[in-house]
């Protein structure tokens, strides 16, 4: 399975994914403004792999002027129902469909890592004007959680994918590993949590690719299983996600 078909198997899933998957914390967005050096508020962003809207909805609620950019079909539709207002484009971060110098701040919101960074990185500086900011980050395991640690390598081993190691990049590592090296980069990790149903726990890790290209036969097998398992640890069904936001901002020369 390449990891264009990976990429692009999201937009069978849209409705699932907005529907399930989780925002991303106010400190966050004090973060990106902390280390871009300006207030989203009037800033000019393009925020780019949008998906379904979590982050541009959350940009746009700062105060941000956004244009969301996504390549999928089912994800853009998805877009579009849940905020009209906001223009969206088709095209990815490959070759942005942006005016030179015409952006603030450009952000990736779980979306980086499906670019090929010898040319995102290109045409982000492209399109950013001379003191604008590349934001990419990700929600991440949190692997000092016992469950949670255990809950990965399950679906790491159910679906074949190659599980992700307990202990993150350190700064340096973590800014090569994104294609960034040669910019100035700064790093900022943010931890926090949600509490939610049993049922958009499960929605929510099903709605990731490594389960998308699996199959619904292979989904409901683990699921079943999983849902026996986590009723054990919340009886109540209720679910305490961790996630560890890394952030990673590059600044343009």
């Amino acid at each position: 399975m390449t990891a264009t078909s990976r990429a692009h198997s999201f937009n069978t899933a849209a409705a699932q994914y907005a529907a399930n998957r989780p925002s991303y914390p106010p400190a966050l967005f004090d973060a990106v403004e902390e280390l871009a050096g300006r207030p989203l508020a009037g800033a000019r962003v393009a925020d780019v792999g949008a998906g379904t809207g979590i982050a541009t909805a959350v940009l746009r609620g700062r105060g941000a002027d956004v244009i969301a950019v996504e390549p999928g079909a089912g994800m853009a539709a998805e877009f579009r129902r849940a905020l009209p207002d906001v223009p969206i484009v088709r095209g990815d971060g490959n070759a942005l469909p942006l005016a030179d110098a015409s952006r603030d701040l450009i952000t990736y919101a779980q979306s980086w890592h499906w670019t090929d960074t010898d040319r995102s990185v290109p045409e982000a500086l492209r399109v950013l004007r001379p003191g604008g900011a590349l934001a990419v980050w990700w929600n991440t395991t949190a692997f000092d959680v016992p469950w949670i640690a255990a809950q990965a390598e399950r679906v790491a081993a159910h679906s074949g994918v190659t599980s992700t190691p307990r202990v993150g990049p350190d700064d340096s590592r973590a800014v090569r590993l994104a294609g960034l090296s040669g910019l100035r980069v700064t790093r900022r990790q943010v931890r926090w949590s949600r509490v939610v149903s049993l049922d958009t726990h499960l929605a929510n890790i099903t709605s990731h690719s490594a389960f998308l290209v699996l199959g619904e036969s292979g989904t409901q097998a683990f699921l079943a299983a999983e849902r026996g398992r986590l009723r054990e640890l919340f009886p109540d069904e209720r679910v305490e996600e961790t996630y560890v936001v890394d952030l990673l901002v590059a600044a343009r020369p």
